[in-house]
């Protein structure tokens, strides 16, 4: 038997992209500019996006589960730490993978120059082993016809005059 807090936590999780560390992301996330509780009474929703590396993921899978994201701004480091399941999270867009053999980045911290560098990781979606469909008539199009294609491996290669 599941409890009632064990099925709200469930209810409240999204659906997210693969995040892992190492991997450039931007997180949309909605800030509310305003206070409700002066006479205005008027508050602006918009989103912000703060693109950077992912260092860490934290707490699991569940409801509590958090990323570590940071990047350099003149200079200077920044850190967020975002609740992956938060609702002031639009969404997490990832741009690019990187090679990573570490599970926690920290020592991107203190890594000055080229050892700050990640090298990337070829995108899982890009690649594919199904091969391409082809409609008939591209096929026809393709092809001529009266003419068998053969493979280039079976082409004889033309024989070339020696000239010693």
């Amino acid at each position: 038997m599941t409890t009632l807090l064990e099925k709200f936590n469930k209810e409240q999780e999204k659906k997210l992209p693969d995040l892992r560390p190492g991997d450039t992301i931007k997180v949309h996330q909605k800030i509310k500019e305003g206070d409700p509780s002066t006479g205005s009474g008027q508050v602006k929703e918009r989103i912000q996006i703060f693109e950077g590396v992912v260092l860490a993921k934290k707490h699991g899978k569940g409801i509590s589960a958090t990323i570590t994201v940071r990047k350099v701004v003149d200079g200077v480091g920044v850190e967020r730490v975002y609740p992956i399941h938060s609702t002031a999270i639009e969404k997490f867009e990832v741009i690019k993978h990187g090679k990573v053999r570490r599970a926690k980045l920290y020592y991107l911290r203190t890594a000055k120059g080229k050892k700050a560098r990640l090298k990337n990781k070829e995108f899982a979606d890009v690649i594919t082993d199904e091969p391409k469909e082809v409609a008939a008539s591209e096929e026809a199009s393709l092809a001529p016809e009266g003419r068998e294609e053969t493979p280039v491996a079976e082409t004889e290669k033309p024989a070339e005059d020696s000239k010693n």
